[in-house]
């Protein structure tokens, strides 16, 4: 098993000081985070990310993120790209500098639920792109992730699989994220084996991050509204502990990718003690780390 870091996470750090602290800190590699994202006068994780780099003109980066990454012996999990996999052009284009970086695979983005929409005619439009991100990452011999995801088409393992079902698993995946599913979308009741059992091969890469939920004050007829937000690890309702035993009875080895959103704590502090807590979660599921 390997620990990897979502770059995103890291807002304030250039990606040269960012690896410089993975390394450092005892990481083994990076999930660089490529998207287009708004500008912003203080750096915040979904705008002015400096940890970010953007995907217009990302085929002329590749030299400079290989020879940072491997100057620091870091590894890369994947990339987290952002393109709408309905953008066959946009696909391709990733899909392509994925292949060039040497990353191996690569997030592609599914539709949110939407109002007036009929699920399943979305779902199935949605399901002809996946066919086609499949075929196009074989081709460039990568692989197409896509992310189970709190509000989107695929917010379970269940959804997921059935998007994915009969497609090479070589050429398209499925990303398995303990703290959206915490939001929504979870098969099993104090374990995460079953949804995992239901991906089987298509399970392609973990990400993990932790979720609470808070009520607001009652309404005048007692109606209590509740919203979730980013937690710690240690103090989310993701049983952490749980999922790496899971994780542990489906075999799964591959890389482990944080991503944490929260403020709590200075920016060294967090990532170091997050690196720390799952390598000990790890190691009481049985992994050698």
């Amino acid at each position: 098993m390997k620990f990897a870091l979502f770059s995103g996470s890291a807002p304030e750090w250039t990606p040269a000081r960012l690896i410089e602290r993975l390394a450092a800190q005892g990481w083994d590699g990076v999930e660089w985070r490529i998207a287009n994202q708004p500008p912003a006068d203080v750096p915040a994780f979904f705008a002015g990310n400096l940890a970010v780099y953007p995907e217009t003109g990302i085929e002329g980066r590749i030299g400079e993120i290989n020879r940072i990454t491997r100057a620091a012996g870091l590894g890369q999990a994947g990339i987290s790209g952002n393109a709408a996999m309905a953008d066959h052009e946009a696909v391709v284009r990733t899909l392509s500098a994925t292949a060039a970086l040497g990353a191996r695979q690569i997030r592609v983005t599914v539709p949110k639920t939407q109002a007036g929409i009929s699920y399943e005619v979305q779902f199935a439009e949605t399901r002809k792109h996946a066919i086609h991100a499949a075929e196009q990452a074989l081709r460039l011999g990568v692989k197409a992730l896509i992310q189970i995801h709190h509000g989107n088409i695929v917010s379970s393992a269940s959804a997921a699989r059935r998007m994915v079902e009969g497609l090479d698993p070589d050429g398209i995946g499925v990303i398995h994220d303990l703290g959206n599913m915490t939001i929504e979308g979870r098969e099993g009741l104090g374990t995460y084996t079953p949804g995992m059992e239901i991906l089987g091969p298509y399970m392609a890469l973990v990400h993990i991050k932790n979720v609470v939920w808070t009520p607001s004050p009652p309404k005048p007829d007692g109606t209590v509204d509740w919203a979730w937000k980013w937690a710690p690890l240690a103090t989310g309702l993701g049983d952490v502990a749980s999922y790496f035993r899971s994780l542990r009875e489906v075999n799964y080895d591959g890389w482990v990718v944080v991503e944490n959103f929260t403020l709590d704590l200075p920016l060294e502090e967090r990532l170091a003690g997050d690196l720390a807590y799952l390598k000990a979660a790890a190691r009481a599921a049985g992994y050698s780390v």
